[in-house]
């Protein structure tokens, strides 16, 4: 069951205070403002505690790369090392053999040419230490230079660099417009994952995603330039280093305007789609969620637009679990169920959930910060309904549990 706890944010900063457009967000100091001076000398209870300010990173001198090894001619055994311990096997064969092409190691993997321990393996086994792994004999795909790409490459390149809000030696942190799919599936023909092919290095080293994004919704998207960024930045996805906050248009207002959502998800599958529902506790395939949210500002009661802060990340959450308490994300195709709901004049029917910001902790040391601006279709929103898109986010501070 979900549970709301009626524990207040941080109250709004004056609006000399807030940051102007898509500037990263500013931590709120416990002096800073109303929030400082409480009766009783009280902080917010979603504050953090005061903390020194992270050192910028720096990067390190660029080092020489060694010479990738020769691709083996004929049949060889390799033993996976401690290092390559987990890998999954389309990456360990990327590691061991840069240039090596997608499309050919998909292709031995799928004709059992790739053994493991004997065994015939798929893409996405995990492999362990000490393992035996068969290399059937390989061809080489010479990584093309700038000057080399065809046009449609070219174009999509430029694209991808269209995107780039953050790049730096080993991260890329992509503005991904809603309607892109971040991989490809059923009935998708173009998606980030592929256009990434382009911008492969000398090595042939492709950048790798992190995490994912719904197709529909926009936003910040990580990126890894390096095996090296790619292990940190899963290791801190994975440890909850990470923090993300989204931004919503909702229909309602949350009563109340700031709190918990704690609830069960698991996927239901049906013939033409698939959803997460609520779930309980012990039931199968059902996982742990928790959102925090706090509302932003409202227009006329009927809409509200939303800060949202996943602790977790299930699929479709935060979808999920605005439409479980009744407060469903305006052109959601999924999970908006309201009836006899009306949308106001001149807005989009489209999903209106944005990847607003994610910090997290450099590879090399210190943090990324960074923020996405509103998309036209919801900024054209924002601007219809008087949204002050530059308001101070009263979900910066919430709990990280």
């Amino acid at each position: 069951m979900s549970r709301r706890d009626r524990k207040p944010l941080a109250k709004s900063r004056s609006p000399g205070d807030r940051p102007k457009g898509a500037t990263p967000f500013r931590n709120k100091k416990s002096g800073d403002g109303p929030q400082g001076n409480r009766p009783g000398g009280k902080s917010a209870r979603f504050a953090e505690p005061r903390r020194t300010k992270p050192a910028p990173f720096v990067p390190e001198p660029e080092k020489i790369a060694p010479e990738p090894p020769p691709l083996p001619t004929k049949v060889q055994t390799v033993v996976v090392t401690a290092d390559e311990n987990n890998m999954r096997v389309d990456r360990f064969l990327e590691a061991r053999f840069p240039g090596l092409s997608f499309s050919h190691i998909q292709r031995i993997v799928r004709k059992g040419e790739l053994r493991v321990n004997g065994k015939r393996a798929d893409s996405k086994d995990r492999l362990e230490e000490g393992q035996s792994i068969r290399i059937p004999p390989l061809k080489l795909d010479t990584p093309k230079g700038a000057g080399q790409l065809s046009e449609a490459a070219t174009k999509t390149l430029q694209a991808v660099k269209d995107m780039i809000l953050f790049e730096d030696a080993d991260v890329m942190v992509l503005n991904k417009p809603a309607g892109l799919a971040v991989q490809g599936g059923s009935g998708i023909t173009r998606n980030v994952d592929d256009m990434l092919e382009v911008m492969r290095d000398a090595k042939g080293q492709k950048p790798r995603l992190v995490h994912r994004l719904d197709r529909e919704t926009s936003g910040c998207l990580l990126i890894a330039k390096t095996r090296f960024a790619a292990t940190a930045l899963t290791g801190s996805f994975r440890h909850r280093s990470a923090r993300k906050i989204y931004w919503a248009l909702v229909a309602g207002v949350p009563k109340p305007k700031q709190g918990r959502i704690s609830t069960y998800l698991a996927k239901e599958e049906s013939e033409d789609d698939s959803i997460m529902r609520v779930a309980k506790h012990g039931d199968e395939g059902a996982s742990h969620a928790v959102t925090y949210y706090a509302v932003v500002e409202t227009s006329a009661q009927k809409l509200a637009w939303v800060s949202l802060k996943p602790v977790t990340g299930r699929t479709h959450q935060l979808r999920a679990h605005m439409a479980h308490i009744d407060h469903a994300i305006v052109g959601d195709p999924k999970y908006f169920n309201k009836e006899n709901w009306a949308l106001p004049g001149g807005l989009q029917n489209r999903l209106h959930l944005l990847a607003r910001r994610i910090v997290i902790p450099h590879p090399r040391g210190g943090v990324i910060d960074v923020s996405a601006p509103l998309p036209p279709h919801m900024l054209q929103s924002w601007n219809l309904l008087g949204l002050e898109h530059d308001r101070f986010d009263p979900i910066e501070n919430a709990p990280e549990e």
